[in-house]
């Protein structure tokens, strides 16, 4: 079996409901086969979340860590391929908090690449019928305040762990009353099922296919 640790967030901003911690709680409740399926929710609160990683790692000891954020907006499931060593915080997250050009780790590498098949995941997701793509960018907020904690802490200690970062579209709930693309829970966690069975099964190199992007 493979040990997983899946992470979602609470609700930020104005919404009520995020669909990155609904859609890992069905993944928990439900696992592709193989798999033991963790779900954490983490606060979406810079310094606190990675307390909450971290203390969900030790808890779990996962060969697999997949953390999910809400991308509202994007209208397909999006695998990031890099984070950043930057907080550069938009809005105050649910704590306030307003970084602003801070490092998430002080004196760590600019970035990283993912730990995870990236492509590999991507298209495991499309042959799932749902759409798909490489992310270049999972933004300066918590979001990638969590995937840099994730890749460091796999980069320092637990270098046999794979790990990355998804981003999931608003659900159709959030967007009754404004013109954005959305995805039906269910329809993320079946994506979230297709990615945690392609990470487990890829253990050599990752696809190569076109994932770039012009801009």
């Amino acid at each position: 079996m493979t040990r997983v640790l899946l992470t979602g967030f609470e609700p930020f901003g104005s919404e009520e409901t995020n669909p990155s911690w609904e859609a890992a709680a069905l993944v928990a409740a439900d696992p592709p086969p193989g798999c033991d399926v963790t779900a954490v929710r983490l606060s979406c609160v810079f310094g606190t979340a990675l307390e909450e990683l971290d203390a969900a790692v030790a808890a779990a000891d996962p060969d697999l860590v997949v953390c999910v954020g809400q991308a509202g907006g994007r209208a397909q499931v999006t695998v990031e391929r890099v984070a950043i060593n930057v907080d550069d915080a938009r809005i105050p997250d649910n704590a306030g908090r307003h970084p602003v050009d801070e490092p998430v780790v002080a004196d760590g590498p600019a970035a990283y690449f993912a730990p995870l098949p990236v492509k590999a995941c991507v298209a495991a997701v499309r042959a799932a019928g749902i759409p798909a793509a490489v992310s270049q960018t999972a933004g300066t907020f918590v979001c990638n305040h969590v995937f840099y904690g994730l890749a460091h802490l796999i980069a320092t200690r637990r270098p046999a762990t794979r790990g990355g970062f998804v981003h999931l579209p608003y659900a159709p709930g959030q967007v009754v009353d404004r013109d954005q693309p959305s995805l039906p829970v269910a329809t993320a966690a079946e994506a979230l099922r297709a990615i945690v069975t392609a990470a487990a099964r890829t253990t050599g190199a990752d696809l190569r296919i076109a994932g770039g992007a012009t801009h």
